[in-house]
């Protein structure tokens, strides 16, 4: 690579970011990079309902990034190289957002560091990267660098994948057995934690070996046999296209154990959406649908949606109702797969090109992550909710600043342990594993305890449930972390970041005119159940819009014959069926301009929830009392 182009700095200051673009090169020293560019930021939700191509998404490249970037801005500004600062890539799974950097006609991203599955998608789809900054003052003295140098600096797996050209070329390799795998199979048994006794168990040994080695290491990479894979409207359409331009119409390894969830769009042509959306989104989105649905019926892939053979809701939710079972390895193209973490699983998103690989092979790279182990003691009270305690988690500077993080290619996740534990069910600990990724980690994990048995067998009607992985004693941690709940407080993220925590005390003079109960994080009965506590015998404040949307059919189900749901409209709310809804701009809950919202989805990036406007994550209980009194409200301040 030579420099031909421009170099593109992601600086903090929009009128830093303007001048770039309008023809400005400038030079970074004592300017703050912005943390945590994420992919909603690199290209939005509504940008990808147009398509996964570089020559459709390129020129939506960072459009209103920092309120500074135009469509087509970066494009056609000449820009070859773009430059961030930490955290870069954070957020969703979309590989659409690596194909939108090449659609802009970037070659090469540098940053202090990158997001897991960003850097991933970068690995399989043939993105050059780098951290060393040092490799922008060789190009700029006119030096022409080898960017395959830098797969160098990658782990052996990485490397390996990286000179077979990419993911889906070394997957065809494998299946001819010309691979073998890049790492030891002949391992002693040591003492492991749950992820790596997971893994371990789980991993690829060799053509027509059995499963399984002794024992993994953080920092391995190996390839682990998958159980469940899942798929969206936002993703399925790229996933099987790449399939077929690799591997044509040669069968997916165990179809019937692959699912496709019209989810993301369902709620896009409800009554309550305004046509400004609609006319831009509707149309794309259900060409996007219709290519799920036309992919999945010919692959034998089941299909959950409305009026479709299975009952619809949010993937992540009904994962957790019908697939996930302990000790397996979950995978899907979303970010929020870590939820079904929750069922004692080893769950994770990746992009279109590692679940295109995953369809053929049965196999999934994974990078064995560091843990850090979190024990959570104390009694949470009537208020206290997992909510506030992962909102609290991530936004410590352990988590935020990524101090277990050694080196780039590091992964972390949490594993939940401790006594406090059985005070919540299942609904409410899958959102501690949800949003491990909003803290820029890999997945969450809980350890066996009576919730998790409890909703195997009364939820998934399991008699004999499977056995639960424990950690071994004298398995090793990264951190253990001891959480006193009484040391917690309410917990609100401020707007821009999820990792933005704030105790809610401290911002109770923020007014709110917009509230919404929904998503994978907030949707579920428990999440419907505290809310409707809160709003009981109470009414909505002036000016205050309402949405709730449960997160699956069974949820809608019990809500409804709990008195829930007619609670909520009674007080004038916006029910919606179950789906993605307004987390990702497609449904009911959009902000309409000015607004400030609350809300118990997981993200609350610039826009995410396609306008404008300020985003405060918070509890459902919060979301209630907040719908109540038209600011952000504790709810033990109601009289």
């Amino acid at each position: 690579m030579k420099l031909t182009g421009r170099i593109l700095h992601l600086l903090d200051d929009p009128s830093a970011l303007r001048a770039q673009i309008e023809g400005t090169d400038l030079e970074p020293q004592g300017r703050e990079y912005v943390y945590g560019v994420n992919t909603d930021a690199i290209i939005s939700g509504r940008a990808c309902t147009y398509g996964y191509t570089g020559d459709i998404l390129g020129p939506y490249f960072l459009e209103d990034f920092r309120d500074a970037v135009n469509k087509d801005d970066i494009k056609n500004g000449g820009f070859q190289v773009v430059v961030g600062g930490h955290a870069y890539g954070s957020g969703s799974s979309r590989e659409v957002a690596v194909v939108a950097h090449q659609g802009a006609g970037i070659d090469l991203v540098v940053a202090d560091s990158f997001q897991r599955i960003f850097q991933e998608n970068m690995v399989y789809s043939g993105m050059p990267f780098t951290t060393d900054r040092g490799v922008l003052e060789r190009l700029k003295a006119g030096e022409e660098i080898d960017v395959t140098s830098f797969f160098e600096d990658l782990p052996p797996f990485f490397r390996e994948v990286a000179t077979h050209g990419g993911l889906l070329p070394y997957g065809t390799k494998l299946l001819a057995g010309e691979v073998k795998p890049t790492y030891a199979t002949d391992r002693a048994a040591r003492p492991m934690n749950i992820a790596e006794k997971i893994i371990a168990r789980n991993t690829w040994t060799g053509p027509d070996s059995p499963d399984g080695v002794g024992q993994v290491e953080p920092g391995d990479q190996v390839l682990v046999r998958t159980a469940f894979r899942g798929m969206h409207e936002y993703t399925t359409g790229m996933v099987v296209d790449l399939y077929r331009q690799e591997w044509g119409d040669e069968p997916m390894y165990r179809p019937e154990m692959v699912a496709a969830f019209e989810d993301h769009f369902v709620l896009i042509s409800h009554d309550a959406v305004q046509d400004a959306v609609k006319r831009v989104r509707l149309a794309p989105a259900m060409r996007l649908t219709e290519e799920m649905v036309e992919a999945a019926e010919k692959n034998g892939i089941r299909v959950h949606g409305p009026g479709r053979q299975y009952p619809p809701g949010v993937c992540h939710r009904v994962v957790v109702e019908d697939y996930a079972l302990p000790g397996e390895i979950i995978v899907l193209t979303d970010s929020h797969s870590p939820t079904a973490g929750v069922m004692n699983a080893f769950a994770f998103g990746v992009g279109s090109t590692a679940m295109s690989f995953a369809l053929r092979t049965g196999l999934i790279p994974v990078t064995v992550p560091k843990v850090v182990r979190v024990e959570v003691h104390g009694d949470p009270g009537d208020v206290l909710s997992p909510k506030d305690l992962i909102l609290h988690l991530i936004g410590d500077p352990f988590f935020r600043e990524e101090h277990w993080r050694e080196s780039p290619t590091d992964t972390c996740i949490i594993e939940f342990g401790g006594p406090a534990l059985r005070h919540w069910n299942v609904d409410e600990l899958s959102v501690l594993t949800n949003m491990t990724v909003e803290g820029g980690l890999m997945t969450g994990v809980v350890e066996p305890c009576e919730p998790i048995a409890d909703f195997l067998r009364d939820k998934r009607g399991l008699t004999e449930p499977p056995d639960m992985v424990s950690a071994d004693p004298g398995a090793s941690y990264a951190k253990v972390i001891q959480v006193d709940l009484a040391e917690v407080p309410i917990t609100v993220a401020t707007p821009g970041d999820s990792r933005n925590r704030a105790p809610l005390a401290s911002h109770g003079d923020v007014a709110i005119q917009n509230v919404v109960i929904a998503s994978c994080t907030g949707g579920s009965l428990a999440d419907l159940r505290a809310a409707a506590k809160v709003l009981r015998a109470r009414s909505l404040a002036d000016g205050v819009r309402l949405t709730v949307t449960p997160s699956s059919t069974d949820v809608a189900a019990d809500a409804e014959q709990e008195g829930l749901l007619d609670l909520f409209r009674e007080l004038g709310a916006v029910v919606t069926p179950p789906g993605c809804g307004s987390c990702i701009g497609n449904g009911p809950g959009i902000p309409n301009e000015g607004e400030v919202t609350a809300s118990t989805t997981n993200r609350n990036f610039a826009r995410r929830m396609g306008a404008p406007g300020d985003v405060y994550l918070v509890s459902p209980a919060v979301a209630a009392a907040s719908a109540v009194t038209g600011r952000l409200t504790d709810p033990r301040e109601l009289s």
